[in-house]
């Protein structure tokens, strides 16, 4: 990197009063040449005066007050604006007059508090010294009077205008960073929900069943052993999960790491009688469609497990070219009062999942009672979705 490049970081990292500090050495040094005495802002129609001690102290305050002008906008303008008034007041009209519109944009910009006291403040200041130069000088007509406040009320204006833009601007990045966060948060709790609630589900159900085969030392060894696995297939799915969402990882979504088979032998296992069939090949570039395929599989038999255990659960499965249909029924809706549908979060991040995508996805019950899951995922995901 060249020191040309090196510069602009530098700058940046400079304190503002120091970057803002040559705009009012420039018009320091503007004002203090002799030909330009006379030829600044003239208002009130006061004669000229040769530049003096006073006239230094009015440039003075006119011209450095503006290194303050963004980190002290409210005692900048107030400085500046005295300076004015004993430039105009005395003849100087140096060119540093210029500085007073200058003040206002970067007061209307800046200044946070006691806004409205402010312009209030400064049109009780202008009117006085619109008094105080017209008894001085030839004075100005209504008209320009006029004209000059509208001036500098623009200047305020623009300063005001820039504020408002620059707050809408902060207040959108804000809002779209919670929206972030939001998302983010909610993408982990579904991944969460996905993962923890199967396995934990089936290693509750394995537990409890453990309780009645006491007296069958092998059945029992074999439960305990599936839960044990349950454990370690939990804990590594868990790790799995932490790594895709390690902000540090730009690697695609990957498939699912075992496949259909391996959950409903699971399912089963536990306790669920579940007929399965599946019909094409899966693809190997769906890895996003196939996810989420296996996340409604999953998650279908997890509430059929918990809410109607015991009761005959069909998988079907079909992969298309196009798309991916998983339909998971079962034949009874389960204990009295509890939805077969779970809590809902399970089912509702499905939805999402499904919809990302571009497919369809329902849940409820069918006419003899039992519980339906139906999604159509299409193999192609559109543009940016994540899933």
């Amino acid at each position: 990197m060249t020191w040309l490049q090196r510069l602009p970081p530098l700058w940046q990292r400079l304190d503002v009063t120091v970057r803002d500090l040559p705009l009012a050495l420039l018009f320091l040094t503007v004002s203090l040449v002799p030909a330009l005495h006379g030829y600044g802002t003239q208002v009130g129609g006061v004669p000229n005066r040769p530049f003096d001690t006073l006239g230094a102290v009015a440039l003075i305050l006119q011209c450095l007050p503006l290194a303050g002008r963004r980190r002290w906008p409210g005692l900048t303008l107030a400085l500046v604006t005295v300076g004015f008034a004993l430039d105009q007041l005395h003849g100087y009209h140096l060119v540093a007059g210029a500085a007073l519109p200058v003040a206002l944009v970067s007061a209307g910009a800046h200044l946070d508090r006691f806004r409205r006291t402010a312009m209030a403040v400064g049109s009780a200041v202008f009117v006085v010294l619109a008094l105080m130069l017209t008894r001085l000088g030839t004075g100005e007509t209504p008209v320009d009077w006029v004209t000059f406040f509208a001036a500098l009320a623009f200047a305020w204006g623009i300063g005001s205008w820039w504020r408002s833009t620059r707050v809408a601007e902060a207040e959108h990045r804000r809002r779209l960073a919670a929206d972030t966060r939001a998302a983010e948060r909610a993408r982990i709790a579904a991944e969460l929900h996905d993962v923890v609630t199967h396995h934990v589900t089936a290693m509750v159900v394995q537990t409890e069943a453990a309780r009645y085969l006491t007296a069958d030392p092998e059945r029992l060894d074999s439960t305990l052993t599936t839960v044990t696995d349950t454990g370690r297939r939990a804990i590594s799915d868990l790790r799995h999960l932490l790594d895709v969402l390690n902000p540090d990882n730009t690697a695609p979504v990957p498939g699912p790491e075992e496949g259909l088979h391996t959950v409903v032998e699971r399912t089963r296992r536990a306790g669920q009688p579940v007929e399965f069939s599946e019909e094409g090949v899966p693809a190997a570039s769906r890895g996003s469609a196939d996810l989420v395929a296996h996340r409604v599989v999953q998650e279908s038999l997890t509430n059929a497990l918990k809410y109607a255990h015991g009761s005959r659960t069909t998988v079907r499965v079909r992969h298309r070219p196009e798309e991916i249909t998983v339909n998971v029924s079962t034949d009874r809706p389960g204990p009295t009062g509890v939805s077969p549908g779970g809590s809902g979060r399970g089912l509702a991040g499905l939805r999402e999942r499904v919809e990302v995508l571009g497919g369809e996805f329902s849940a409820g019950r069918h006419d003899d009672g039992g519980f339906t899951v139906h999604a159509r995922i299409p193999a192609r995901a559109p543009a940016g979705s994540r899933v």
